[in-house]
């Protein structure tokens, strides 16, 4: 796994959520398990394996959390180049399909949602506008066709 690169917003929002998962989910599954187990007969005790199953599941989500931390590396926007699109960059563009004007920032896929207007720098979408200028029109196939977008502005 190489270095994920994020804003220092997506950076501290994953620290976040897995502080929230070691210090209140995980407690919260392990009292379910041990109230679970002194109910008896652990073979028919469908509280207790869903327990478990829960925290198998919290921990794969935490050890993935954690490595995605190790890797981080947080951007210093300051030392941006605003020329091309990047990674961190504030996109607005027209879609020419329709008209349609839209403002998207590309970030890294751990930070990516769509309905916040931040798109991963891995999408169809972030990869076709990737070092493009103001005035560039793109073409992106996407499962609804193919949008054609000029870049209007990048900050």
């Amino acid at each position: 796994m190489g270095f994920e690169y994020m804003s220092q917003e997506g950076y501290d929002e994953l620290v976040a959520e897995l502080r929230q998962m070691e210090t209140v989910e995980l407690p919260r599954v392990r009292e379910a398990i041990a109230e679970a187990r002194d109910k008896g007969d652990l073979s028919e005790n469908f509280e207790y394996h869903a327990a478990k199953r829960e925290q198998s599941r919290l921990l794969g989500r935490i050890r993935f959390k954690q490595r995605v931390l190790e890797n981080a590396r947080v951007i210093d926007t300051s030392r941006l180049n605003r020329d091309g699109v990047q990674l961190l960059s504030k996109v607005g563009m027209t879609n020419l399909n329709n008209n349609a004007k839209m403002v998207y920032t590309i970030v890294s896929p751990h930070e990516a949602d769509f309905t916040k207007g931040k798109i991963s720098i891995k999408s169809p979408i972030g990869q076709a506008l990737l070092n493009k200028k103001a005035g560039d029109v793109v073409e992106v196939r996407v499962p609804a066709g193919t949008l054609r977008l000029r870049i209007e502005t990048i900050q």
